[in-house]
């Protein structure tokens, strides 16, 4: 695999997994470490859990990228 095609899967896997962590809707700002917390923690379901889960499978694919570079 050519080093160029790495750095720029890197690149791309790299941005679309900042989009995807901001796109998240979990936390609770800095009130959560006040013990200041209205938010009920329950399961993900329906867009949530796909975005947790491609971010999840994003973060593998970006770390397994970094791998490979790093022994080429």
């Amino acid at each position: 695999m050519n080093p160029l095609t790495l750095v720029i899967a890197q690149i791309i896997v790299g941005i679309l997994l900042i989009i995807l962590v901001l796109l998240q809707q979990r936390g609770g700002g800095m009130g959560i470490l006040g013990g200041i917390s209205s938010q009920f923690y329950g399961t993900r379901r329906g867009l949530e859990k796909t975005i947790f889960i491609f971010t999840v499978a994003l973060g593998i694919l970006f770390i397994a990228l970094s791998v490979i570079s790093f022994l080429i």
